[in-house]
């Protein structure tokens, strides 16, 4: 990479230590050195142990849990690399948190998605690099450019890879049937949709579905998996309708509370997540299989610093 004048410098901060080295990994370098510490009281302390002057920094941090804490190392992180005279701040952040409030769905209601779009910019970042926004439109809360990875592509090869037959591409609500359509599209196989009324957030109740799935191997996909509410109650409903096994996946396995126990105990064979949220030991149960999304994001860094097209990643 000697060809580029600014020379290309990769740091990572505590959500995701693990991808990040195999980022750096991918790209035959070394992380940055930098210190995440706390006063006494809590308040975290950040040091940049290199010169970074003139040069392309790029941050890898998801923002999911502890959201708040990952939050504010970032920010902290940010203002740290535009005092210290970097060209330009990327930020990598393969799981964008707070992203599930995008708009007002009533009234006195924040827009999440918009205030963390407003926090980087306003700290100094230069362009946002994010896997699968729960919302696309979330791009047009940033005034910065933002690339916009898909793990359609890494879910569709592993699927393909283990050979399925008579398969369905189920969406578990209407929001999520053009993800649905795309995974579908790549399998060559039809969609269904489940058709479900939510009383309360985190509590979801399946009401019918539309499509074919009886004798069908059935693959259920979201982006993010949370609490598990929607998609073992959507395995399950899948599972009295015939089909013949059902199989889900999603890019972001956030798996807070029952999740887990949900999981084992549902119709659910296997579920295929990616590693843009690192899943503690204790999640890591035999039905979970984990996909890398480093060989992606590291040539998404390698694009993006050449100055050539990220799209034709998905094309």
């Amino acid at each position: 990479m000697s060809d580029c004048q600014h020379q290309l410098k990769l740091f990572a901060l505590n959500s995701n230590m693990k991808l990040a080295q195999e980022i750096a990994e991918v790209m035959g370098m070394e992380l940055g050195k930098c210190s995440v510490s706390r006063f006494s009281d809590g308040e975290i302390q950040i040091n940049i142990e290199e010169s970074i002057r003139g040069d392309d920094v790029f941050v890898i941090q998801s923002t999911s849990v502890p959201v708040n804490e990952h939050l504010m190392e970032l920010l902290i992180m940010i203002d740290a690399l535009k005092r210290a005279s970097a060209r330009t701040i990327n930020i990598v952040m393969p799981y964008y948190g707070y992203a599930r409030q995008d708009r007002k769905a009533r009234s006195r209601e924040p827009i999440t998605a918009k205030l963390i779009a407003n926090l980087l910019e306003t700290a100094g970042a230069s362009r946002v690099i994010t896997l699968d926004l729960h919302a696309p439109q979330i791009q047009g809360f940033f005034d910065i450019p933002i690339d916009h990875l898909m793990g359609v592509p890494i879910l569709a090869d592993y699927f393909k890879s283990k050979q399925l037959e008579d398969i369905v591409v189920v969406s578990p609500d209407h929001g999520g049937v053009t993800r649905a359509r795309k995974l579908a599209d790549r399998l060559k196989a039809p969609i269904a949709i489940i058709d479900k009324r939510r009383p309360r957030p985190n509590v979801a109740e399946v009401m019918n579905i539309v499509g074919q799935v009886a004798g069908k191997t059935a693959i259920l996909i979201d982006d993010i998996i949370d609490t598990a509410g929607t998609i073992t109650l959507g395995a399950n409903a899948l599972a009295e309708h015939g089909a013949k096994e059902v199989y889900a996946c999603c890019t972001h396995p956030v798996l807070s509370g029952p999740a887990i126990e949900r999981i084992q105990n549902s119709k659910i064979k296997e579920l295929v997540v990616t590693n843009s949220i690192a899943l503690p030991e204790e999640k890591k149960i035999d039905k979970i299989v984990e996909l890398s999304v480093a060989p992606l994001i590291a040539e998404a860094i390698t694009r993006v610093y050449q100055m050539k097209s990220v799209s034709v990643l998905f094309d």
